[in-house]
């Protein structure tokens, strides 16, 4: 990672986001991931799903959805991604785990200054403009309202408003755990 990036959990553990939101990556159905942690008790990430290849998948399971939007926030989608962390996780350290995540209800966007026109996170823009997911995320909220100003291809710009779950891996993992008789 570069070495401005690399950070420091609250316990020591040293971590370098730009490794786990790779590793993230390597998931087919995760477009963008930026995780953070530095000066935090653990790691969390804002995800952005790959619209075509979590488009076929829900369509191939009956999950209708009419937007990007729509898609990011089901149910069922957050569960797949939720397997995709956990995944990326079993070949992390336990200290440097995704432990919370949020699904973003819009694509990261170079337009938007979100990251650059290669396709690299702006990391400060992004903590910035997504501040009150990432402060929901660790003060244990279970939604986060956001607002974001996007910008159209024909230039305009206008302000959006989303609700989304903050998702605990490991309570959502526990959830879909059968239950043993």
């Amino acid at each position: 990672d570069r070495a401005m990036d690399v950070g420091a959990l609250q316990g020591g553990a040293a971590f370098a986001p730009q490794f786990i939101e790779n590793r993230l990556k390597f998931s087919p159905y995760i477009r963008e991931a930026v995780a953070f942690g530095h000066q935090r008790p653990f790691v969390a990430a804002l995800i952005a799903v790959d619209p075509s290849t979590v488009g076929s998948w829900a369509e191939g399971r009956g999950v209708a959805y009419t937007s990007y939007t729509d898609l990011s926030q089901r149910p069922q989608v957050r569960n797949l991604i939720c397997d995709e962390v956990r995944r990326c996780n079993a070949g992390l350290p336990d200290g440097v785990r995704v432990r919370r995540f949020v699904m973003l209800a819009k694509e990261l966007e170079a337009d938007d200054a979100e990251m650059t026109r290669t396709r690299k996170i702006r990391r400060q823009h992004v903590s910035e403009k997504y501040a009150a997911a990432i402060e929901a995320v660790y003060s244990g909220e279970k939604e986060a309202e956001l607002a974001a100003t996007v910008t159209y291809e024909d230039g305009r710009q206008a302000t959006v408003h989303w609700r989304v779950a903050v998702v605990d891996v490991e309570s959502a993992a526990a959830a879909q755990a059968p239950a043993h008789v």
